[in-house]
């Protein structure tokens, strides 16, 4: 009897030192859990204190310098432009600065041909004026149209605001 008691015995001691580490592993766990959390809560107290708002500071900075080196970007760009243009003959000067309203002339133009063919189109053809309409003056054409128009006095607008 004595034996079979010293064998159970033995095989729980042997065993002993696993079970132990299964309850330390729970424990350092357990105390892994809670030291997240009190380092959670620090953080969330940490940011109602204000560091938070000294966060939005830095952001603030941030756009600020993104806006000033956009602006320094946008002046080195247009006096790299001037510089191109020294030593040019007027004439270069005058096309290179007549590019974009030439091509917008011609932008309309095409649109403004291109409206009075649909329209002749549809008189021969017999459509009804109103159907012919819809389909001449299209709203994907009056949004390229508007946008045209919104870059040329936008542009001018801000040339008098600044």
């Amino acid at each position: 009897m004595m034996t079979l008691v010293s064998t159970f015995l033995s095989f729980l001691a042997g065993g002993l030192p696993k079970i132990l580490s299964i309850f330390q592993d729970r424990q350092d766990k357990k105390h892994e859990l809670a030291l997240v959390s009190a380092q959670k809560e620090r953080e969330l107290a940490l940011a109602e204190r204000g560091f938070i708002a000294q966060a939005r500071v830095e952001e603030i900075k941030l756009e600020q310098i993104q806006t000033q080196t956009a602006a320094e970007e946008r002046q080195a760009l247009y006096q790299h432009d001037v510089e191109i243009g020294k030593g040019a003959s007027q004439w270069m000067i005058n096309l290179r600065a007549s590019v974009r309203p030439v091509v917008t002339y011609i932008f309309v133009l095409e649109l403004v041909a291109l409206n009075i063919a649909g329209v002749w189109y549809a008189y021969t053809t017999g459509i009804p004026f109103a159907i012919a309409m819809e389909n001449v003056f299209s709203d994907d054409e009056m949004l390229i149209l508007s946008s045209i128009i919104a870059f040329w006095f936008g542009t001018q607008a801000f040339q008098k605001k600044g």
